[in-house]
Formats: structure tokens, C-alpha cells, sequence
């Protein structure tokens, strides 16, 4: 036996005890000829010690080893001394006192300390990934991740969800990124997908009766990369039959509700039950659709109060049926003009063509167009968003996108600047009505908004042949912290309005039949209503964790470049492989 107790379930009622534990030496200190060890598994630390005076060969044992070494050891439990208690362990009040040791493995030197949560190189961290997943912080994401895994599970068992797992080789699934695509060797020339989501094959499982469907699902898409976005991801898919949209809504919101505390105590939410906003009213307030609703500093519309401006810019844009919007940060009046510039930066990198600002003093409006600002014109801008002596309001005019992503990327600015929100807070919101379809400009054609499953609503049906772009979908996303943490919607379940989607994104009737007509003959067998959503799990858990990405909470992640510094993969294949699969590497 290695172990009879592991490294961090000792307590002072085990004092007395004989005990065998095996771990990793995490620090050791020597006093003479008395050697400390703090022993180290995935339950804990706990601290062994031998004298050469009283157990000479154990004790020359751990004075040879170092770091990460992995020990046997074999003890006594004794109560530490009074005042020599260390209240940072679970085990701080004992200690081991070891009669028998033996190396099970020694180690290398380390490419970077175990014990320090100290901010390695991330490639140093990628590439020893086995090493960093020792570290203290990572185990505990790890946990985490299993325990909201595990109450995901055991919550909707008892909700009469079934879980089932899809194929993980399956054929292209428009999600809005590229597939991966993998080579058959039976099949010369021919090519599986992995799937983006298992859309298809849920609705497969409504049509089949299913009725309440789950799945811990990895999915796949080979697009670019940013701090919460990986080639291979973990979502919550579930999908229901005969439900309708706040059915969706309500049942996800109770199982976060309840999640939240059990897994995550320190969170709380800003509200209860959780706001929903239409898309176009989050992003006329917020300037996004994934609002970061812990803090204010909302949008408003300032179009009315400068309809007589004698400002040339808001008169023209607004004449040229654009508007003109602010936000106010507390407390920055006194922003300097090179500060202000570099505001103005920021706001043409977003699209917008300048920046205007107004410092509220007790002299009156000032700031870069304070002098064309008129007392009555400041008096209601004042009042409309209660700003203060000592704010600033900051302006765009532009057209309605371009206003609201701008003043909504400035306001996530001001957020990390002043400190505006609670970290502990997690602020989950519903945004629902989203457009149907959005214009394609370059490419002169509609594009799903979400995805071409996506149900529009009945009443909207004959503006497919009038009006494509005011049909309005049943689809929903969650949202929370700024971040979207899942995607949803009532699905379509006619085969006629189907094919009427795919007709109107333009796709020909033999591309039609080529890869959806599965799904399309599916419908026609009396497939229900049904509808769904798919919440992260690795952007759920970065937030519950505290952490700046998601690959942080991932055991084996890929780097920002999508590659395992670890396996160094991607890799070249063989000769002999690509022989077999019938492909030829075409050099770039």
C-alpha cells in the first residue's frame, strides 16, 4: 500500500497514529540535523519531519531529495507545538514525524517552481503542462470544473433529461467558423467533419422522441483565437421538445440559480430573476450584446437636445438621420487633453471618426466642445443622465451601429479604469428578438444571424418574400460580465420553412439536398416543436475561477496560435499516412 491517508486529510484526532503517505516534496527546510518536508498531493500539504539522531536512514532520504521528488514515507502523527500551528494548512495543527522513507521517482530540475504561483512564461507553462497542473491554483480550477460538470448532470437527471452521446465524426454543420475536416481512408476523397455543435443530431433526437436531451459535448470550430475562444471547446448542449422560448429560458435560469451557491459560494448575482432585454434594446443601453451590466454608465441619446445644435458635426449627422449618444464617467472632468486623445484613438479604432467630450465644472461646460454647448443644453444633459459636477460626458455622432459599438467598447475603458465592478458580482441577463437574418454586404446576400435552424417568428413569415431584414428569430443568448456564456433558440421543425431559409442564405437546391437532406426528410415524419441551448462550460468556469482566459481552466489547452506546445501538434504527417488517406500536400 503507498498511502493509508492522503497529503491533506491529517487532523489533530489522528494524533498517535501510524500513517503511510506518498506526494510530492513541495518545499523542504533544513535545521541542522532535522529536515522538514512539506509533502505534497492533489488533497493537500501536510509536513513531515526526521532527525538523524531518530531515524537516521529515513532522514538521509529526504535530506537527498528535491523538488518534486515523489516520496514514500512512513510516521507518526503528532500535535505540533503550541504557537509553532500554521492556520494557512488544513493540516497546520499536526505533523508527521517519519520513522521510514523511500524515493518512488526523483525528478529533473524544474523549468519553473511549483510552490509560487508566480507568472511563468505561458509557452514554459504550455509545453510542461503536466508540471503547471501540480500548481495549487490549477487543481482547484480543475475541481471546479468537475464539480459544475457534476451538478449540471445530477440537476437536469432530475428534470427527466437524458443524456446521449452524438458522433463526434459527423459532416458539416454551419456554426459561423470553418470545420476541421478529417480524411477517410475507406473513402478516398471523402472527408468527415467534426462538429461545431451536435445542432443536427439534437434535433435528430427530438424527431425521435427523445423529448429531454443533454450532453457534455466538445466541439469544434478552426477559427481564430482570443483569450475565451479555443479550436476545442466543452458546452452544456441540451435541447426540449414541445417547449416554447421562455420554457428554455426558465429552466436554464433555475439550474445556474441553484448552481451558483453550491459550486461557487463567494459569487452572487446582481438580480434575481434575471433581466431580458430585446436586441435592440441592449444595444441602444449598453452599446453591446453582451452587456456587462455590474456597473452603470449606460447610453443615452442626446439627439433631441441638439436637434438646434450649433455644433456643425451633431447638426449634420443628425440631418443625415445618424445619431448622437454619450456616456458619463464619474469622476473624470479633469481628464488631461493627452488622456482625452488617446480616448479619441481608441474611438476612431473602433470606427467612429472622432470623439467628443464635455467636462461638467463648476465654471460650466468645458472639454473639447464645451464652447458650443449652450447652458440649457448642458442643464439637460445633466438631467437626462444625472451626471455630476466632476464627470465627463463623452460623445459620438455617427451612425446608430457605429455609435453603439464605440461608446459601448469605451465604457468597458471606463470600467477597468475606475474599478467599477464587483468581481464577486455575476450579473446574468437574456437577450432575446434578435434579427433573423443580417445583410451581407460584400458578398451581397443574407446571412443567418445565428445559425439556419433557428426558428423565425410565424407572424414574420411573409416578409421572407418583402422584407428579410425586419423577420425576427426566436433565439436567445445568455449573457453575463460582458461575456456571452450560451446560445440558443426554438428550432425549426417544418420542413417547408426549412427549405425556405436555405433558399433565401442562397443556397442551391443540390447543396440543399447534398447536406441538409437528412434533416429535411427528418421533418417530415412529424418532428415537435422543439428548442434548446448550449451554455460554455470553459467560459463559465474562467468566470466562477477569476481567471483572464480559458485556458486556465482547460487541462490541455492550445496556445493563442492553436497549437499543444506540449505534443508539438499540429504535426506533419507521415509519407506513408498520406498515402494511405490518399492526399497530396500541396506546398504554400
Amino acid at each position: 500500500m503507498y498511502r493509508t491517508h492522503t497529503c491533506g486529510e491529517l487532523r489533530k484526532s489522528h494524533a498517535g497514529q501510524g500513517v503511510t503517505l506518498s506526494g510530492w516534496v513541495h518545499r523542504r527546510r533544513d535545521h541542522g540535523g532535522v529536515t522538514f518536508i512539506d509533502l505534497r498531493d492533489r488533497h493537500g500539504l501536510v509536513q513531515v519531519v526526521t532527525s538523524s539522531e531518530n531515524a537516521p536512514a529515513a532522514h538521509q532520504v529526504l535530506a537527498d531529495a528535491r523538488m518534486e521528488w515523489v516520496l514514500q514515507v512512513q510516521g507518526v502523527v503528532h500535535a505540533r507545538p503550541t504557537g509553532m500551528e500554521n492556520p494557512q494548512l488544513a493540516t497546520g495543527e499536526i505533523e508527521v514525524e517519519v520513522q521510514q522513507a523511500e524515493v518512488l521517482n526523483p525528478a529533473k530540475p524544474l523549468p519553473f517552481l511549483i510552490y509560487k504561483d508566480e507568472e511563468a512564461d505561458e509557452a514554459v507553462r504550455l509545453k510542461y503542462r503536466y508540471l503547471d497542473l501540480r500548481r495549487e491554483r490549477l487543481q482547484r480550477n480543475l475541481l471546479l470544473r468537475h464539480k459544475v460538470i457534476k451538478f449540471m448532470r445530477d440537476y437536469l437527471d432530475v428534470q427527466g433529461f437524458i443524456e446521449v452521446e452524438t458522433p463526434i465524426l459527423f459532416k458539416t454543420t454551419p456554426e459561423g467558423a470553418r470545420d476541421y475536416l478529417v480524411p477517410s481512408r475507406i473513402h478516398p476523397g471523402h472527408f468527415y467533419a467534426l462538429p461545431q455543435s451536435p445542432q443536427q443530431l439534437k434535433q435528430l433526437l427530438m424527431v425521435a422522441g427523445t423529448d429531454r436531451y443533454f450532453q457534455i459535448a466538445r466541439c469544434f470550430r478552426d477559427e481564430d483565437l482570443r483569450g475565451d475562444r479555443q479550436p476545442e471547446f466543452t458546452q452544456l448542449d441540451l435541447e426540449m421538445s414541445f417547449v416554447h422560448r421562455d420554457d428554455v429560458l426558465d429552466l436554464v435560469e433555475g439550474l445556474f440559480t441553484e448552481m451558483l451557491p453550491a459550486v461557487a459560494p463567494h459569487k452572487h448575482f446582481l438580480s434575481t430573476p434575471w433581466p431580458r432585454f430585446s436586441h435592440h434594446e441592449v444595444l441602444d443601453r449598453f452599446g453591446s450584446d453582451k452587456p456587462d451590466l455590474r456597473f452603470g454608465m449606460e447610453l443615452y441619446d442626446a439627439g433631441d437636445i441638439f436637434a438646434a445644435s450649433d455644433f456643425m458635426v451633431f447638426k449634420n449627422t443628425l440631418q443625415g438621420g445618424g445619431k448622437v449618444k454619450f456616456i458619463v464617467a464619474p469622476g473624470c472632468a479633469g481628464y488631461t487633453r493627452k488622456e482625452v486623445d488617446e480616448l479619441t484613438l481608441f474611438a476612431k479604432e473602433q470606427g467612429a471618426k472622432g470623439l467628443a467630450t464635455v467636462a461638467i465644472t463648476a465654471e460650466g461646460a468645458k472639454g473639447t466642445v464645451g464652447r458650443f454647448v449652450k447652458p440649457e443644453e448642458a442643464a439637460a444633459l445633466q438631467e437626462r443622465s444625472g451626471a455630476k459636477e466632476g464627470d465627463l460626458l463623452l460623445f459620438v455622432a455617427d451612425q446608430r451601429s457605429v455609435v453603439n459599438k464605440t461608446l459601448g467598447a469605451l465604457r468597458l475603458i471606463f470600467r477597468d479604469k475606475l474599478n467599477l465592478a464587483d468581481q464577486d458580482m455575476m450579473a446574468f441577463a437574456y437577450v432575446v428578438d434578435f434579427p433573423m437574418f443580417s445583410w451581407n454586404e460584400e458578398e451581397q446576400r443574407w446571412d443567418a444571424e445565428h445559425h439556419p435552424f433557428t426558428m423565425p417568428r410565424l407572424a414574420d413569415l411573409p416578409k421572407f418574400d418583402t422584407d428579410p431584414g425586419e423577420i425576427l428569430s426566436d433565439a436567445y443568448d445568455m449573457v453575463c460580465n460582458g461575456y456571452e456564456l450560451a446560445s440558443g433558440s426554438i428550432r425549426i421543425h417544418r420542413s417547408d420553412i426549412q427549405h425556405k431559409v436555405f433558399e433565401l442564405l442562397g443556397l442551391p437546391e443540390e447543396e440543399i439536398q447534398l447536406k441538409f437532406g437528412h434533416l429535411l426528410e427528418a421533418f417530415e415524419f412529424g418532428a415537435p416543436p422543439h428548442g434548446g441551448m448550449a451554455p460554455g462550460i470553459d467560459r463559465l468556469v474562467m468566470l466562477l475561477a477569476d481567471e483572464p482566459n480559458i485556458r486556465e481552466v482547460i487541462a490541455f489547452p492550445k496556445n493563442q496560435a492553436g497549437r499543444d506546445l506540449m505534443a508539438d501538434a499540429p504535426s506533419l504527417p507521415q509519407d506513408k499516412q498520406l498515402k494511405e488517406l490518399h492526399i497530396r500536400v500541396i506546398p504554400t
